[in-house]
């Protein structure tokens, strides 16, 4: 079943542009990887250091597995150095309401 993920990332705020070019290195990756069906991001206009991506899946598997082939690849020690806090994930289903 289709999901919808967001992924939201807390960036220290000298280092928000920085962040913004890393992204624009790894997302063709990303929306290239098998089951992905879109990536969107997107920067709160209040707090600029607050970046979400809105990410569409096949499933939440092919999400899964893509996550489990970053963490191998070591993404998370280079997106680290930019973050503030933790990323937090969310897995949404579209309800037909």
């Amino acid at each position: 079943m289709a999901i919808t993920v967001t992924l939201a990332f807390s960036v220290a705020p000298e280092r928000v542009e920085e962040f913004k070019t890393l992204l624009k290195e790894l997302l063709p990756d990303t929306r290239a990887y098998d089951g992905c069906q879109s990536v969107d991001v997107y920067q709160n206009q209040d707090d600029p250091g607050l970046i979400y991506l809105v990410e569409d899946w096949e499933s939440k598997a092919h999400q899964q597995r893509y996550q489990a082939w970053r963490d191998e690849t070591g993404v998370a020690e280079t997106v680290g150095p930019f973050l503030a806090g933790e990323p937090r994930f969310n897995y949404f289903e579209k309800q037909d309401i």
